[in-house]
């Protein structure tokens, strides 16, 4: 049996996330192979595509690390998710298919339910699937691969608070969805504009000014998923 790297990719990326893997510490291929149950050329493969995504360095001497981003850096995620957020919804406006819509509007009515009823355990993830929906139907997988990567870096930086009414967020969840059905490039991007100004201002830096980790996590979400990969 042989792991893909792109699932050892997604697992060291997700466990980077989380914080398992501090800002700067050392990811040795020996060690991360041992830990996901790999061989080292997934690993190896896993660390370049980390390292062209942002979340690892190589440094002389010390081989891949984890990146350690600055404040500025940080700024500058979410100001490039504000202009492409609404860049995709454009596009979808002119580009998505009937199962794109059906799917979105789908999760717009779960998550204006869960909002109304005050059980807002999943909707953050509910947003997350809304806006990775919403990147697939503009129909450019470039777009959709950078505002991918943006979600994790952004996730891996900064904490989100919750909204302080998930009512209204959803509500507008719902106005861009009608904006796409109706094919109104210009609405769907001035409401999806409105919305991640919104969201950007309720993100705090997970870092402190010196560095360290505000809420480091210990604990591996996950090892590499095998399912379906035996041959």
């Amino acid at each position: 049996m042989r792991i893909p790297a792109h699932s050892v990719c997604t697992a060291i990326r997700d466990d980077i996330v989380a914080g398992v893997y501090e800002r700067g510490s050392r990811l040795t291929e020996e060690l991360l192979a041992r830990r996901y149950g790999v061989s080292r050329v997934p690993v190896r493969e896993a660390l370049r595509t980390l390292e062209a995504e942002g979340f690892v360095v190589t440094r002389r001497h010390a081989g891949a690390c984890v990146a350690e981003p600055n404040e500025q850096e940080a700024a500058d995620l979410l100001e490039m998710r504000m202009l492409l957020e609404p860049l995709a919804a454009s596009r979808a406006a002119q580009r998505r298919t009937e199962a794109h819509l059906k799917v979105l509007r789908g999760l717009v009515r779960l998550g204006q339910e869960r909002a109304r009823r005050g059980t807002s355990e999943d909707l953050r993830s509910l947003e997350g699937w809304f806006h990775e929906t919403l990147a697939q139907a503009s129909g450019s997988p470039a777009l959709t691969s950078m505002l991918t990567q943006l979600r994790h870096k952004i996730a891996w930086m900064y904490t989100e608070e919750a909204p302080a009414s998930p009512v209204e967020s959803w509500a507008e969840h719902g106005a861009i969805v009608d904006a796409v059905a109706r094919g109104d490039g210009e609405r769907a991007r001035a409401v999806t504009t409105l919305h991640t100004e919104r969201s950007a201002a309720a993100h705090r830096l997970r870092f402190a000014p010196g560095g360290d980790r505000t809420d480091r996590v210990r604990t591996s979400q996950h090892a590499v998923n095998v399912t379906g990969l035996r041959h």
